[in-house]
């Protein structure tokens, strides 16, 4: 399950399951109001009626918006932005049972986050490094909706990262006990290919992986809690940070 998380690929794999393939990446593209058509221009514009009275014209005055109200909105604080996210996920059993319409919304609020990102080059900071918990994906390969709810991941799945020695790991925990390292190579300040070198099967039986195992993987908004994530194939991955001091075998 792991290398479909953040890294790209498909959730680790069961013993019968195939080696995972890499996942794409999502960029969020913001929209703008567009511009004032002449008509709203003609109704904010004009000048009151020379013969109202001096009462009247106030009253008038006071109820036309010579601004769009979009220029009135106050922006939203990160602070207000995270919660609204963590609340729209929390019923969602980590993504199994969004609709189509959850993710829509839920991607709305990532990027609107994203936008706001307070690190702009994630991989030279220590707020990169530790364990995080899986706590949203829109990646099937992870979720495994298409089995029966309890031949799926049903534990916590993890993903650490250490950025100085540029190595990952994800974990699920039960029923399966699955993991993989990998190595990172880093593109630019915030996005990484991800190599995995060795799955192992229940967490005990090594399997070196294939060369063709790998992804990209960009970190897209982070701070001391929340990480939010996007693979080479357009998955989101939201995680939330449980052990800052954890260390990824090398």
């Amino acid at each position: 399950m792991l290398a479909a998380m953040a890294f790209a690929p498909a959730p680790l794999a069961t013993p019968s399951a195939a080696i995972p393939t890499p996942r794409s990446l999502f960029l969020c593209h913001l929209q703008f109001p567009s511009p004032l058509s002449s008509s709203r221009l003609k109704e904010t514009s004009v000048a009151a009626p020379l013969e109202f009275s001096g009462s009247a014209s106030l009253r008038w005055r006071a109820g036309v918006s010579f601004f769009p109200s979009f220029l009135n909105k106050k922006a939203r604080s990160r602070e207000d932005i995270k919660e609204e996210l963590l609340a729209e996920i929390a019923p969602l059993d980590r993504g199994a049972e969004a609709t189509d319409k959850d993710k829509e919304r839920i991607d709305q609020i990532a990027c609107e986050l994203e936008a706001v990102n307070p690190i702009k080059e994630p991989l030279k900071s220590d707020l990169l490094n530790g364990k995080w918990e899986l706590i949203y994906t829109t990646s099937r390969s992870i979720l495994q909706v298409q089995r029966p709810k309890f031949l799926r991941p049903n534990g916590k799945i993890y993903q650490a990262i250490n950025a100085d020695t540029l190595r990952a790991q994800n974990i699920e925990t039960w029923p399966y006990f699955n993991q993989v390292t990998a190595n990172l190579i880093p593109l630019n300040a915030r996005r990484v290919k991800v190599q995995f070198d060795t799955f192992k099967i229940l967490g005990l039986i090594p399997i070196k992986a294939p060369g063709r195992a790998s992804g990209e993987l960009e970190i897209a908004y982070l701070d001391e809690e929340i990480r939010v994530s996007r693979g080479d194939k357009g998955n989101l991955f939201i995680l939330k940070m449980v052990d800052r001091s954890y260390r990824v075998p090398l």
